[in-house]
């Protein structure tokens, strides 16, 4: 007889290999075919409202590594909230405004933007933002997110656009919305004031130059013949100078140098004599800022006063104390020259190039004047040093070019006035990491205003009207019809129609006494579109609550959609429109560097989804501490392979080990099970509860960790090894071989349920091997919760002493190895002493201890001299003396015992003898 026939040898068809590159598609088709969104959405109805609001991804150009780790994040959230008691439904975001997008057309497209309306030239844009709405949205699902793809917001949409009129128009209603000139941020590559929010800094090379103001009318405070000195990296500015600050409470001197007087803040004496290399240099007169309040200097060129001004913001960290003021560039110059009565003045372009208002410098680029205008103050002698530094400057996120301070005409919102509301709301949301709150505390607390009009044309128009005299007019009237009209025709019509047939039919007002209306040519920031959200979706879905449980997003948006989500909801509802803020840091490449082209380091998802699969990159999400900057690698990549091989490995092991189970009739009662199986179900509890704490603390690298070590260590160490010799030997019907497939069982659905919203395919694929489960996906079940193993209240402390003797066993066995003793443990007959009386009390109520340590024999004695001592108990191994058995390969002394048997143990010759007979 061939005895290998007779062995229980597992079998089952799940395939050793993933081969996910080529099986996930085919996956992704069946969940679209048999809608299993909806499914999912059908079968948690009625539950809590669980809303993950997703934060809109701009809509140009193919996903990189950053949105694989954003979406993917969210699709864990929103996947284990709908298997852990909530309703969860997902809606994806675009933004699908802006510039980027009409560059795109009329760069890359070459498009003629000029031979066309600008009406046709939106139509162009609103197509080509479709387009890449439609090559993301594919891209997003390859990655495995589950979500209500056929039904996304989109901020160009009329309902979208109506509902940001709505939040646009409450906030004009309660007085936040103003038109003013002002300095603000101005991108002259892209024509355009920007928000903060869209300025990034980078470092900049640029000339650093003393300069010297003759003091005209010294206010009985100087004698004649001073010069305030002041600093500055912008000598571009100089033409628009119309002042100098000083610090009342600060400390002044009049520092004679040969034969000239200059005055500058006293603790800075020291610095600025090094820097101008004085020699000897004079303190002569000594006075407080304050005294200085209106002395009168002279332009270094051009005819025109430059008043002194006091100020806070001059202080004595850096420059001279005296700060050059260009109330038209700088808003502290603004804010401080408005309190003297000085407009801004601002003689730079659209363009950046100067206008005629600063003669001699007309049509030059603002930064290609800095060398004229330096070699103009050196002419009139009044340039006292000049060098170059490089510091970090704002530059426009978008066309990573320089931007300007430029004072213009542009609309606001005022945070100030709802400041402390928004500061209230931060301290009551939960933030993870908990430094977020801190962050965006400080950005709101020093925010006084937020420009929110853009001189572009791809965006959602200012719903401003203006009458005859110039009056902006915004009312609840005509924002509700403007509203309505958007609703149905979308906001191209405001480029489309007249005035008059944009406003609601037979409005009068006072501005205009006959009826002739202009309106507002600007669009809204884009921030302003997707803070607008909560009101377009959390309120404007059926499915949908404001606040949302969770905003995700990476932490650059603690400046971006954070910010204007919290802005806009505050300054309309009062309320924060998110109860919990997540951030994550960026993706880096193995060494820690940024993702560039130029290094060649740059990773895209599309590529390793066709190498790998999704799920290698899902885990690889959940293996990274993602709320600091993570990193990604080949090699990274190949260590998460040999992880979720172990996982799949595990997965197949118990599949082929349950192919003969069937859970309804031969499940064992747990409290039938054997002690180890329960042991090892306990095992599991642990593991849930673990799991299911991190889950809902957004934990998901303790999650990776905790499964995979269940599985390389609780099972595939200890309770998939020494099964075997019980699975496999063994009778089909044995109690023992049950028991430990009852345990399989419930630990391989619990560990499928625990794994899917990580790596959904492979859980499906698994689900569909297990015997006897109903449900056609697995994403159509619950996670189980924690519960208590019969009796193991009594049996864990028992459990836990006879592990650690295992490690001191496994230990003593590789050493006989080393020491040529022994080869395979099943050659190895171990005597074990007990340390003391409480491990032997445990020792003899395990059954079947050399199973448990896969050798052939295992002795408990009190004492023996030859033994070594280890942690808990003290170990000889020898080599055993009995014959190996063909069937089992335990060495037994009753191998032969069974005449009809003689390569079998009595063991195996019984089983056989009554199962297999000749």
């Amino acid at each position: 007889m061939d005895y290998k026939d007779t062995l229980l040898m597992p079998k089952t068809d799940f395939p050793m290999r993933g081969n996910l590159p080529n099986k996930e598609p085919l996956r992704q088709e069946k969940w679209d075919e048999t809608n299993l969104y909806e499914k999912v959405q059908k079968r948690t109805e009625g539950r809590p409202l669980f809303i993950l609001h997703d934060g809109p991804p701009y809509a140009n150009g193919d996903l990189h590594i950053g949105h694989a780790l954003n979406k993917i994040l969210k699709d864990f959230i929103t996947r284990y909230k709908s298997m852990s008691g909530y309703h969860a439904p997902y809606v994806p975001g675009w933004d699908t405004h802006g510039l980027p997008i009409e560059t795109a057309l009329t760069k890359n497209k070459k498009i003629k933007r000029k031979e066309m309306s600008i009406a046709e030239f939106r139509q162009k844009c609103a197509e080509y933002a479709m387009g890449q709405v439609d090559s993301q949205r594919t891209q997003f699902k390859q990655l495995g997110v589950r979500g209500d793809w056929d039904n996304p917001y989109i901020t160009l949409t009329k309902d979208y656009e109506a509902a940001q009129i709505r939040v646009f128009g409450e906030m004009a209603k309660k007085g936040y919305i103003y038109k003013g000139l002002k300095p603000v941020y101005w991108s002259p590559s892209s024509e355009s004031a920007l928000a903060e929010a869209e300025i990034e800094y980078h470092d900049k090379r640029s000339p650093s130059i003393y300069v010297a103001f003759e003091v005209t009318d010294g206010k009985e405070l100087f004698d004649g013949g001073e010069k305030v000195i002041i600093w500055t990296t912008t000598p571009w500015t100089i033409p628009a100078n119309l002042g100098i600050t000083l610090n009342p409470d600060l400390e002044y001197v009049v520092v004679k140098v040969n034969e000239e007087k200059y005055i500058i803040a006293h603790d800075l004496l020291e610095t600025i004599t090094e820097e101008l290399e004085w020699e000897n240099p004079k303190v002569v007169k000594t006075f407080k800022g304050q005294e200085a309040d209106r002395v009168v200097t002279k332009h270094p060129f051009y005819d025109r006063d430059s008043l002194v001004m006091l100020g806070e913001h001059a202080t004595a960290e850096a420059g001279t104390g005296c700060v050059h003021t260009a109330p038209g560039h700088g808003e502290d110059d603004f804010v401080v020259s408005r309190l003297y009565g000085i407009d801004a003045f601002s003689p730079v372009d659209n363009r950046g190039c100067f206008t005629n208002e600063a003669p001699g410098f007309e049509g030059l680029f603002y930064d290609e004047a800095n060398k004229p205008i330096t070699e103009k103050l050196e002419e009139v002698g009044a340039l006292l040093k000049l060098t170059f530094i490089t510091h970090s400057y704002p530059h426009d996120w978008r066309t990573k070019k320089p931007t300007i301070f430029r004072a213009t005409s542009q609309w606001f919102a005022s945070i100030k006035d709802f400041r402390q509301d928004v500061l209230d709301e931060i301290n009551r949301i939960n933030w993870y990491p908990s430094w977020g709150e801190t962050r965006l505390y400080n950005m709101v607390r020093d925010r006084e205003d937020w420009c929110i009009s853009r001189q572009r044309t791809w965006g959602v128009p200012i719903p401003v009207f203006y009458g005859e005299n110039n009056t902006p007019i915004i009312t609840d009237e005509t924002i509700e019809h403007v509203s309505y009209l958007f609703n149905e025709h979308g906001s191209n019509i405001w480029f489309e129609w007249e005035a008059k047939d944009l406003l609601p039919e037979g409005f009068t007002s006072e501005h205009s006494p006959n009826g002739t209306f202009t309106k507002e040519t600007d669009i809204m920031d884009v921030w302003f579109d997707s803070g607008s959200s909560h009101e377009a979706v959390l309120v404007g879905r059926d499915d949908h609550k404001r606040p949302a449980d969770v905003y995700l997003e990476g932490s650059d948006q603690y400046r971006g959609w954070f910010n204007s989500s919290l802005s806009t909801s505050v300054a309309v509802t009062g309320k924060s429109p998110y109860e919990n803020i997540i951030s994550h840091g960026f993706v880096l490449d193995g060494n820690g560097r940024k993702m560039s082209k130029s290094l060649g380091n740059v990773m895209v998802p599309s590529k390793v989804q066709k190498q790998l699969g999704s799920d290698i990159l899902r885990l690889w999400v959940s293996s990274v501490d993602y709320q600091a900057d993570v990193r990604i690698s080949q090699e990274i990549l190949k260590q998460i392979s040999e992880a979720y091989r172990k996982i799949r490995n595990t997965f197949r092991f118990m599949l082929a080990n349950l192919a003969d189970f069937d859970p309804v009739e031969d499940r064992v009662a747990e409290e039938d099970m054997e002690e180890v199986d329960r042991y090892m179900l306990h095992r599991l509890q642990q593991l849930v509860k673990n799991v299911r704490g991190s889950y809902e603390k957004f934990e998901y690298s303790t999650i990776y960790s905790q499964i995979h070590n269940f599985c390389a260590v609780d099972l595939s160490s200890f309770y998939l090894d020494f099964a075997k010799d019980v699975l496999y030997i063994e009778a089909k019907d044995n109690h023992r071989r049950r028991s430990i497939q009852t345990g399989y069982y419930e630990i391989l659905t619990t560990l499928v349920k625990l794994l899917t919203p990580i790596i959904p395919h492979t859980a499906d694929e698994v689900w569909e091997y297990i015997p006897g489960v109903e449900e056609e996906s697995v994403q159509l079940t619950d996670i189980p919760e924690p519960r208590e193993i019969a009796g193991f209240d009594v049996l864990q402390d028992k459990w836990n002493v006879f592990m650690s003797v295992r490690d001191d066993v496994l230990k003593a066995l590789e050493e006989a190895r080393t020491e040529k003793v022994i080869g395979k443990s099943l050659e190895a007959k171990i005597t074990v002493v007990p340390n003391d009386a409480n491990t032997l009390d445990v020792l003899n109520s395990v059954s079947n201890l050399h199973q448990l340590f896969i050798v052939s024999e295992a002795v408990l004695v009190e004492e023996n001299s030859d033994a070594k001592e280890y942690r808990n108990v003290s170990i000889k191994v020898d080599v055993h003396p009995g014959k190996k058995c063909e069937r089992c390969w335990t060495a037994s002394e009753t191998v032969g015992e069974e005449h009809d048997y003689p390569e079998l143990c009595t063991r195996c010759a019984g089983i056989v003898k009554e199962h297999y007979p000749a």
